[in-house]
C-alpha cells in the first residue's frame, strides 16, 4: 500500500482534514492494521473489519468526544481506538498494561462508557442525553447497537424508554445478521408474522394483480420475488421502530462510504430519537474472516498469510470436553436439552445442535430469559443443562433466586470461563460465582480438578433431581489426564484426600486443585508436609473430611480462583466455626477484593496470588509467623476431642 493516512491520524479533527477521496484508503490502511495485530495478539476480529467504514464515517461527521459515541458491546470498536490516539499503542491491545479489548473510560475520553457486555448502550446512551438535556446543552449522542443486541431484553427497554422522552438520540443499528453466532428468533420472525397480516396480504395482492399472472420460474418471477423482499425490507422495519416512537432511516450499506457520511449529516439535523440501519458484512476485507465470521469473531494469535491458528494444545479444552460428554449423556437420555446464550460454539454445543436440534436452544443474547425458560423446562419434568459463560449468568441473577432456587427446580447449570479468563478483562472474569450461587439455599456446586473429573460431574448433574446444580469449570485446555470411558455420578457433597501430611492441610476448589499439589511439592523441598484436599463441592462442603483433617493438622488453607468475600474459604471458616473449633489457624486464598485487569492468566494468577509458587512461599511465611496449635487426635466432626 503506497498511501499512509493512518500515521496522519492523531485525533479525528485529523480524520477531518483528509479529502473525501482518501477516506476509502484510509479504512484500507485500518483494516490491515486490525489484521496485523489481531493476528499477533487475539481478539475480536471479524466485528471491527465489518465496522471499519461506519467508524470513519461517523468519526468524520460527529465532534467526538464532545458528541458521545458509545459502542454496544465494543468488540467492533477496534477501528475506533485506531482513529481516537491510540494507534501508536494498538498493537498492546489486550496485553499486560496494553489497551483494553473493549471501550474504557479510564482509557480515552473518547471512551465515554464502558461496554462489554451486549445490549447497554440505548440505556447508557438515553442517560448521556437526559443528562445533557438537564445541563441545557447541545451536543449528540450516539448509540451504534449490533442486530445481535436486540435480541436482548435490556435493548428494548431502552428503545422503549427512548421513544417515551423523545429527546434527540441516534442509534445507528449495525446489521450484519450476527452476533456471535448467527442471531435466532427475535425481529426476523416478528417481521414473518406482520407479513402474515391482513394489511400486507392485501398489498402483496394488489402487486401481484399489477403485474399480471406470470408463469413459474423465469425473470418475470424473479423480478416478482424482489419486488415483495423490497417492499418487506422497506414497510416492516419502519413499523417495527416507529412503534417504539422512533424516526426510522435505511437500510444503507455500511460499506459505502459516501453515502454513510451524507446520510449522517442529514440524520445529525433530525430532531428525536432516530435509527439508522446500516447493512454490513462481518469480516469485511479479510477473506478467511468473510469466509467464517463465526471462527473469526474472537480469536487467538494466527497466521494472517493463511488464517490458521498459531499453537493447536495437546489437551482438549473444558469446552470440548463439556460438549462431547453432553452429547453421550444425551444419547441415553432424551429429556436432556441444551440451552445456550448466543454461544453455541463458545459453549462447545454446535455438535450437540447438529445431533440433537429438537433439543438445542440458542435464546439469543438473553440470559434472563434463558435461565427462566430453563426453570419451565425443569418444572415440566426436562433436564436443562443452561450453559453460560459465568460472566454473562450474572445478568440473570434474579431468574437464579426468583425462578429457580425459591421453587427448588434441577436446572443444571454449566458455568464456561469461571475463574480468571485472561485478556477480556475484568469485565468478563468469572470471579464471582461462587459467592453470588452459594448463598442461595438449595444449591449444589461443584467444580473439577481436571477434565476427567469434570465428565463425572456432568454424570452426576443429568442424575441429581432434588433441585439446582451447578458446575464451574475454566476456559482452556485441560490437564491432559486419562479420560475415562463413562462417566459415573459422584456423591453429593464428598471430596477426597489426595496427600497426606502432618503440618497443615491444603483444601482446594477446583482449578485450584493442581496449584495445591504442586505447592505441596515445593514445601516439602523445606521439610513441610501439607495434607491436600480436593474439594469437589463449595456446598455442600465435605465437612467430615475437612473438618478431620484441620483438627488434625491444627492448621488449614483454602485455595480458590474466585473472589474471596463470600466464597469457598468463608464456606470452610463457617464450618470452623460451626464445628466450635475457632482456635484452629486459617488462611485463605483466591481472588483479592478489586477488579482485575487484562492480561495472561497464568499473570493474572502471579497477581493474585494464586500460583504454586506464590502459594508455597506466603504459607511457609505464614507457618513460621503463627505459632501451631495443638493438634489433635483425629475424631468425627461434631465431637469434642
Amino acid at each position: 500500500m503506497t498511501t499512509h493516512h493512518l500515521d496522519s491520524i492523531r485525533t479525528p479533527d485529523d480524520l477531518k482534514r483528509l479529502p473525501p477521496e482518501a477516506l476509502a484508503e484510509l479504512a484500507e490502511e485500518m483494516r490491515e492494521r486490525i489484521v496485523q495485530v489481531v493476528s499477533a495478539n487475539g481478539g475480536h476480529l471479524a466485528p471491527s473489519l465489518g465496522t471499519v467504514e461506519l467508524t470513519v464515517a461517523l468519526h468524520s461527521v460527529f465532534d467526538t468526544p464532545r458528541d458521545i459515541l458509545i459502542w454496544d458491546v465494543g468488540h467492533q470498536s477496534y477501528g475506533h481506538k485506531i482513529l481516537t490516539g491510540r494507534n501508536d499503542r494498538f498493537d498492546t491491545i489486550r496485553q499486560e498494561n496494553g489497551l483494553s479489548g473493549f471501550p474504557r473510560r479510564m482509557e480515552s475520553e473518547y471512551d465515554p462508557f464502558g461496554t462489554a457486555h451486549a445490549s447497554t448502550a440505548i440505556s447508557a446512551a438515553l442517560g448521556f442525553a437526559c443528562a445533557r438535556d438537564l445541563k441545557r446543552e447541545q451536543h449528540k449522542v450516539i448509540a451504534v447497537v449490533g442486530d445481535g443486541a436486540l435480541t436482548g431484553g435490556l435493548a428494548f427497554e431502552g428503545l422503549n424508554q427512548a421513544g417515551v422522552v423523545a429527546t434527540d438520540l441516534l442509534v445507528v443499528l449495525n446489521d450484519n445478521s450476527m452476533s456471535i453466532s448467527p442471531n435466532v428468533g427475535a425481529i426476523a420472525r416478528y417481521l414473518t408474522r406482520i407479513t402474515s397480516a391482513p394489511v400486507y396480504r392485501r398489498l402483496e395482492t394488489d402487486v401481484w394483480e399489477l403485474l399480471g399472472k406470470v408463469p413459474a420460474g423465469g425473470k418475470a418471477r424473479t423480478l416478482v420475488r424482489r419486488i415483495k423482499e423490497s417492499m418487506k425490507n422497506l414497510v416492516l422495519p419502519n413499523i417495527l421502530f416507529e412503534e417504539f416512537g422512533f424516526k426510522y432511516y435505511g437500510p444503507i450499506d455500511g460499506h459505502d462510504l459516501p453515502t454513510l457520511i451524507e446520510v449522517l449529516k442529514q440524520l445529525k439535523e433530525i430532531k428525536g430519537p432516530v435509527i439508522l440501519h446500516t447493512l454490513t458484512r462481518k469480516g469485511k476485507g479479510y477473506k478467511f474472516a468473510e469466509e467464517d465470521a463465526r471462527k473469526y469473531h474472537g480469536v487467538s494469535s494466527f497466521d494472517k498469510l493463511t488464517g490458521t491458528s498459531a499453537k493447536k494444545p495437546s489437551a482438549p479444552t473444558y469446552t470440548e470436553v463439556y460438549g462431547q460428554t453432553l452429547a453421550e449423556l444425551a444419547a441415553k437420555d432424551p429429556t436432556i436439552v441444551a440451552i445456550t446464550a448466543a454461544m453455541p460454539d463458545g459453549t462447545g454445543l454446535a455438535k450437540f445442535a447438529t445431533a440433537y436440534p429438537e433439543r438445542f436452544h440458542d435464546v439469543g443474547i438473553a440470559e434472563q430469559h434463558g435461565t427462566c425458560f430453563s426453570a419451565g423446562l425443569a418444572a415440566a419434568g426436562a433436564k436443562p443443562f443452561a450453559t453460560i459463560y459465568s460472566t454473562f449468568l450474572q445478568r440473570a441473577y434474579d431468574q437464579i433466586i426468583h425462578d429457580v432456587a425459591v421453587q427448588k427446580l434441577p436446572v443444571r447449570f454449566a458455568l464456561d470461563r469461571a475463574g480468571l479468563v485472561g485478556e477480556d478483562g475484568a469485565t468478563h472474569h468469572g470471579v464471582f460465582d461462587i459467592s453470588y450461587m452459594r448463598c442461595l439455599p438449595g444449591f449444589v456446586l461443584m467444580a473439577p480438578k481436571d477434565e476427567n473429573e469434570f465428565r463425572h460431574m456432568l454424570a452426576t448433574m443429568s442424575t441429581y433431581g432434588e433441585g439446582p446444580i451447578a458446575v464451574r469449570y475454566p476456559r482452556g485446555s485441560g490437564l491432559g489426564v486419562p479420560i475415562d470411558a463413562e462417566p459415573r455420578p459422584l456423591p453429593i457433597g464428598v471430596g477426597e484426600l489426595l496427600e497426606p501430611g502432618e503440618d497443615l492441610v491444603l483444601v482446594a476448589y477446583g482449578t485450584m486443585v493442581a496449584a495445591a499439589r504442586s505447592a505441596a511439592r515445593k514445601l516439602m523441598e523445606s521439610g513441610i508436609r501439607a495434607a491436600v484436599i480436593n474439594a469437589r463441592f463449595a456446598k455442600p462442603l465435605d465437612e467430615r473430611l475437612i473438618g478431620d483433617w484441620a483438627r488434625r493438622t491444627g492448621r488449614i488453607v483454602t485455595l480458590e480462583e474466585g473472589a474471596l468475600p463470600g466464597g469457598f474459604g468463608d464456606a470452610v471458616l463457617e464450618l470452623l466455626t460451626r464445628i466450635g473449633k475457632p482456635e484452629i489457624r486459617a488462611r485463605c486464598f483466591g481472588v483479592p477484593d478489586r477488579f482485575f485487569d487484562h492480561g495472561t492468566r497464568d499473570s493474572l494468577l502471579r497477581h493474585a496470588g494464586l500460583d504454586a509458587d506464590s502459594i508455597a512461599r506466603e504459607v511457609e511465611r505464614w507457618l513460621k509467623e503463627e505459632p501451631r496449635p495443638q493438634p489433635e487426635s483425629l475424631a468425627p466432626v461434631g465431637t469434642d476431642a
